[in-house]
């Protein structure tokens, strides 16, 4: 999925899983409060992560620690490039970072609190709107060192 913003920002951002059920839509809830929230889920399809997607990335976000350690197993070399999303937004902002490199030199320095997004999956449509309003927040402060 590509980005671009008046500004002149232009990303790009893929998904990849470390345990999802590889061909499958997202998930009904989940695409209906992605919607709701102003993105898009057409034309998605779950697939597992790889070593050769990993180093493709230049920035690597996960939803929760183990995640992120489950990446790191599959592409070590990826470690600076590689935060849990609330990490990774906390250490902008604490750090004032302007690059992932920044970001990954905060990290040695700064103390992050909670790295985790809870897994929405098969519970109540509040916790997913909750979920995706958190994941929403998030994004911009990221959207910053990209």
């Amino acid at each position: 999925m590509a980005y671009s913003d008046e500004g002149g920002l232009d990303v790009t951002s893929s998904s990849a899983g470390t345990h999802g059920l590889v061909g499958h839509a997202m998930d009904e809830e989940a695409a209906s409060v992605l919607h709701q929230l102003g993105g898009e889920s057409e034309g998605f399809v779950a697939r597992r992560l790889t070593a050769k997607i990993a180093d493709e990335a230049d920035l690597i976000l996960t939803m929760t620690a183990r995640h992120r350690d489950a990446v790191l197993a599959i592409a070590p070399r990826k470690l600076r490039r590689t935060f849990t999303l609330l990490e990774a937004a906390s250490l902008v902002e604490v750090a004032g970072a302007r690059t992932v490199d920044e970001v990954a030199d905060a990290r040695a320095r700064h103390q992050v609190g909670a790295l985790d997004i809870e897994d929405p999956y098969r519970r109540e449509r509040e916790t997913y709107e909750l979920i995706g309003q958190q994941i929403a927040d998030a994004l911009p402060t990221i959207l910053r060192v990209c």
